[in-house]
């Protein structure tokens, strides 16, 4: 079994775990670390059963609890180098668990295969990931100004979608707590997705495979779950299961049924990244490995 529990998503925090019974991984930490172990009480989970934490890039609604929570509990962080450096000159000084992997490459956590993919987002690396095991795949697409054509081929073939709907462009516009320059930095090929650019990516990859998509991020002064939704329906999504994350609610705990080809041969601890020609392993952080 594959599952997926958003355990709040918004522009004041993320966090979400995919699971098997194996194995357990946290994608993002942008709470404090009391209400993310609160959150993950509430659906049966330990905190110290976690078998690391994937952090898709550094701003603080998806970092804010991570060095808290993973000094408490030892949990292990999964980042690429770029992002890793970052958080090794803030939050995580001297953190010894990093598991470095490279953007665009796939690795395995026990029985859960990683894909992970550049997003275009104003931080140092920005990714996403698709995670599959042996009934599908689920994939986790935030904080994005528009989809490339890579992005796309890589979630086209998942069950579960989480996929951000930041903003309603409308709304947006007529705010009046945040500047002109924030809002162009928002609606930029680097900021965040709309709930219409949303929906047209949806609208693109839906198919015989997608059954779920969980719209996530949304703004808390720009955006409503209905008009989220709606904008979807709009678009022609039928037949597909849709749900609206929380910022402060847990979702429900979405299973993944569909069986799906494997994307990685071998399980390797704590990572083995399979780029193209060349292969590498990389157990601890060290700012001065950098990749040729």
């Amino acid at each position: 079994m594959l599952s997926l529990t958003v355990l709040g998503s918004g522009s004041a925090g993320n966090c979400s775990l995919i699971a098997t019974n194996q194995c357990r991984l946290l994608v993002d930490a942008g709470f404090s670390a009391r209400q993310i172990s609160r959150r993950l009480e509430t659906i049966g989970v330990r905190p110290e059963s976690l078998d690391g934490i994937l952090i898709t890039h550094e701003h603080s609604d998806h970092i804010a609890g991570l060095a808290i929570f993973c000094r408490r509990f030892g949990i292990p962080v999964y980042a690429n180098p770029l992002t890793a450096e970052t958080l090794r000159r803030g939050v995580l000084a001297d953190f010894p668990k990093w598991n470095l992997f490279m953007t665009g490459c796939a690795f395995s956590v026990k029985d859960i295969e990683i894909q992970s993919f550049y997003v275009p987002h104003d931080a140092v690396d920005p990714t996403a990931f698709v995670f599959t095991g042996d009934a599908g795949s689920i994939g986790v697409l935030t904080d994005l100004g528009y989809a490339p054509k890579l992005a796309l081929e890589r979630i086209r073939q998942v069950h579960t979608l989480v996929i951000e709907t930041n903003h309603d462009e409308r709304l947006l516009q007529e705010d009046t707590k945040r500047p002109w320059s924030v809002k162009q930095r928002i609606l930029s090929r680097h900021g965040h997705l709309s709930n219409e650019a949303a929906a047209k990516l949806v609208a693109a990859i839906a198919g015989d495979r997608l059954r779920r998509v969980v719209l996530g991020h949304l703004s808390r002064d720009c955006n409503r779950p209905d008009i989220a939704l709606e904008t979807m329906r709009r678009h022609g999504i039928e037949g597909i299961d849709l749900f609206c994350a929380e910022q402060n609610g847990v979702s429900p705990a979405f299973t993944v049924t569909q069986a799906l080809p494997s994307a990685v041969g071998e399980e390797v601890k704590p990572i083995q990244r399979h780029c193209g020609e060349y292969e590498h392993t990389q157990t601890t952080f060290d700012l001065r490995w950098q990749v040729s």
